[in-house]
Formats: structure tokens, C-alpha cells, sequence
């Protein structure tokens, strides 16, 4: 089975859930995607991966048209029901592959891609997609958790993600983002970088991970060592792991 399978699987199981999730609709990022865009008002935009369609959602008012996609059409679906709900009209829903836009070529002034792109497998096809289908000078609003820059502390946040989650490919460095996207043709104009604060019993309901396997990342996170436990924050109570930190990157780029 590959990436993309495990994707439709994973997140056709309980789509409605990312349209509740707290950290994906009430998440302070998607203020900070607003703030970090320019617009006009008159903008085509496109919302990458829509997930429960928050951004897609958030943006609908302050521009004339969206295309929000996903791989998964129970997700769209349950996007569509969200975003119709809120009383926007100007939104249309797409199936189809991050990795191969199903758009012609500079067709979108804004494109965004909001926690999503840990799951795609070949990141820079999705970055000389989503170059493609921007105007010249179009915006790239990307939103995603991140590894550290230090290997073994990205190889541990990498593990316990996809522990967690089948679907997960990478969480990439903030210095792998930069390399990919001004070789893909972008400049890059913001970055702001913050941190996040994971409930364990939450993160791991999120994906529905059965009990036996909390267990285990259970165990596996209380073995780490010192400077693991120093760098995520790790908060343990009564041999349970409650808390962890990890960290997040929005970066704003423009096609070159």
C-alpha cells in the first residue's frame, strides 16, 4: 500500500473529527496565514489538502473565488458541509493529488498547504506543482509541524509521528523547506516559526491509534534521553507521558 492509499485511509475514517479538531480549527496559525498573506480582495485561491476546510473557510470571505482539494473525498465532503454551513458560496471542492494539481498552469494568485504536507511523499513534486499553478509573483503560504534541525531529535519526532500516525511521511527541517522552495522557484519573503504543545491521550485519539500501540509510544517516549526530554518539553506523571512539545513553521514565498 502506498502514502497515498494509507492517506485515504487514515483520514476517511472519521473525517468529521478534523472539521472539530481544536488544534486544526482553533489553531492561532491560521490568523497568522491571514496576516501573512497580501490581498486585494479580487484573488483566486487555492487551499491544498483542505482537511476539514478551515483555511479554505477562513479565507473564503477576503477573496472572490476558492478551490480547496483533497486527496479524500469523505474529507471533502465533510469540508463542504463546514464551509456551506458558514454561508460561503464562492468555494469549490476538487478531488485530487497534491503532487499532480489538476489545474492549468498559472491560473491562482494565493495557494496554501495547512498541516498537511508531512503527509505528501514526494515534496518537491508538490512544490514544482503548486509553482506551477501560481501566477508569476503568486503567494505560497505554507503551514506545517517541522523537524529539528539536530538528526536525532528529528529522527525521534519523525518516529513517534509515524507511531502515531501510518500515514505520516516526514515532518521536514525548516532548513530542507528552504532549500526546496528556492530551488523550486520561489523566493522567500516571512518565516515565522512557533511552537506547539501536544496532549498525548488527544494526539493519539486523533488518529485513532489502538490501545496496545499507545502503550508502546508510551514506553518509547519514557525511554528517551535527557536531551530528547529537554528539547520537546516532555511532561510525564505517574509513568505516563502528558505533554510534549514540538514546533511549527509558516513560511510566505512568491513564485519567482
Amino acid at each position: 500500500m502506498d502514502n497515498k492509499q494509507d492517506v485515504i485511509k487514515q483520514f476517511g475514517q472519521n473525517p468529521e473529527s478534523y472539521v472539530e479538531s481544536a488544534i486544526h480549527r482553533e489553531g492561532k496559525d491560521l490568523q497568522m496565514l491571514v496576516e501573512m498573506a497580501s490581498l486585494q480582495g479580487g484573488e483566486k485561491f487555492l487551499d491544498i489538502a483542505t482537511g476539514g476546510g478551515h483555511t479554505a473557510n477562513i479565507f473564503a470571505p477576503l477573496v472572490t473565488e476558492v478551490a480547496a482539494l483533497d486527496l479524500t473525498e469523505g474529507m471533502l465532503k465533510a469540508a463542504e458541509n463546514f464551509i456551506r454551513g458558514n454561508g460561503h458560496q464562492n468555494v469549490t471542492f476538487i478531488q485530487g493529488d497534491a503532487e499532480n494539481l489538476p489545474f492549468p498552469d498559472r491560473v491562482f494568485d494565493i495557494a496554501a498547504c495547512r498541516i498537511a504536507s508531512h503527509h505528501f511523499s514526494n515534496v518537491k513534486g508538490f512544490v514544482r506543482e503548486v509553482q506551477r499553478v501560481l501566477k508569476q509573483g503568486g503567494q505560497f503560504l505554507l503551514d506545517d509541524n517541522v523537524a529539528p534541525e539536530d538528526d536525532e531529535l528529528d529522527q525521534f519526532y519523525n518516529t513517534i509521528e509515524k507511531c502515531r500516525d501510518y500515514s505520516h511521511f516526514r515532518a521536514w527541517k525548516k532548513s530542507e523547506w528552504v532549500r526546496m522552495l528556492e530551488c523550486g522557484g520561489f523566493d522567500l519573503v516571512e518565516m515565522r516559526i512557533f511552537r506547539k504543545t501536544f496532549y498525548f491521550e488527544k494526539w493519539c485519539r486523533q488518529m485513532n491509534l489502538p490501545e496496545k500501540e499507545k502503550i508502546n509510544l508510551n514506553r518509547f517516549i519514557l525511554a528517551s534521553n535527557e536531551k530528547i526530554n529537554n528539547h520537546f518539553h516532555i511532561v510525564i506523571e505517574d509513568g505516563l507521558v502528558q505533554t510534549f512539545q514540538g514546533e511549527a513553521v509558516l513560511i510566505k514565498a512568491v513564485v519567482r
